[in-house]
């Protein structure tokens, strides 16, 4: 593993190592003890796209890991005007010891991963989500011991989290069904591939994709950059949402998860997610210590 650009790169026993190390370092963290890695090191942060848990969440983890975080918006490259991304993988590569980007196209965090020689970590783009997966893995573990065999419901926009979520559940041996509108649907080939290596199902149907399921999860309709799509998708996603109605067919105990903005009342009702805040909140603490485990992976002494 020399990058994370998305999930589907890495092997289930990559995955379970970082959930493991994960572990240890939230433990670390809860019991104040120091773990610094990173020591002398800094990770460049780019932002095409603003963010309050991933930037948050990534500066901080350095700072624990005993290195250094730089956040570099769009604003302040010259990749923001014009020069390619591949000279700027280059230079960067000479004063950093590793990149996040979160961005647009996965083209981008390619072509930083390509060009440098360095680790690239993907903290969001339009396709894919691994961070925000990790630590949803992660979450879910903590709530129900183990992943292997669980179902987990998406309902919603067939989005970058769902793409990522199909991706890193089928691998960890969960079941995945999507709820969603028709022409809404995830990555065709991320579902043709998790329908030849796990259980996987696609269906408009909300209450047939949440039956039994142990993991409910929900996103925004309308996502940062399509805002001008916002009362459109409001009509279109009405249904789409997590509520009583829909929570009644999963099994009992089953989590409610939500990679943050909500909308209540939109994706879900204030009423769901305040009965299930403990563990929608534990998820957002969670990107901390996921990604300080990725770090640790890319930029630790080998």
């Amino acid at each position: 593993m020399n990058h994370l650009l998305k999930l589907s790169d890495l092997t289930s026993e990559e995955i379970l190592e970082i959930l493991n190390s994960a572990d240890q370092l939230k433990y670390e963290k809860k019991n104040g003890i120091e773990h610094y890695h990173l020591k002398g090191k800094t990770l460049g942060m780019i932002f095409e796209k603003s963010s309050t848990r991933t930037r948050v969440s990534f500066e901080v983890g350095m700072y624990e890991l005993g290195g250094n975080a730089l956040f570099l918006s769009s604003n302040d490259l010259q990749i923001g005007r014009g020069e390619p991304v591949e000279d700027t993988a280059r230079v960067l590569s000479r004063y950093l010891d590793g990149i996040m980007i979160r961005t647009f196209a996965q083209k981008e965090v390619e072509d930083l991963a390509k060009y440098g020689s360095i680790p690239i970590i993907n903290g969001l783009t339009d396709y894919c989500h691994p961070c925000q997966v990790l630590a949803d893995l992660m979450t879910i573990r903590e709530f129900k011991s183990s992943l292997q065999g669980l179902k987990l419901c998406y309902i919603g926009d067939g989005n970058n989290m769902a793409n990522s979520l199909i991706v890193g559940c089928i691998k960890m041996g969960m079941k995945v069904a999507i709820g969603c509108p028709k022409g809404y649907e995830p990555d065709a080939e991320i579902m043709k591939w998790a329908s030849e290596n796990g259980e996987f199902l696609c269906t408009e149907d909300v209450l047939e994709a949440a039956k039994d399921a142990d993991v409910v999860y929900t996103d925004v309709w309308a996502s940062m950059g399509q805002e001008a799509e916002a009362n459109e998708r409001k009509k279109i996603f009405k249904n789409y949402q997590v509520n009583d109605a829909l929570m009644a067919v999963t099994n009992k105990d089953s989590l409610v998860m939500h990679c943050l903005p909500a909308h209540r009342e939109e994706e879900i009702t204030a009423k769901v997610f305040e009965q299930h805040a403990n563990e929608i909140f534990e998820e957002a603490e969670n990107r901390l210590h996921a990604q300080k485990a990725v770090l640790v992976k890319l930029l630790g002494d080998k």
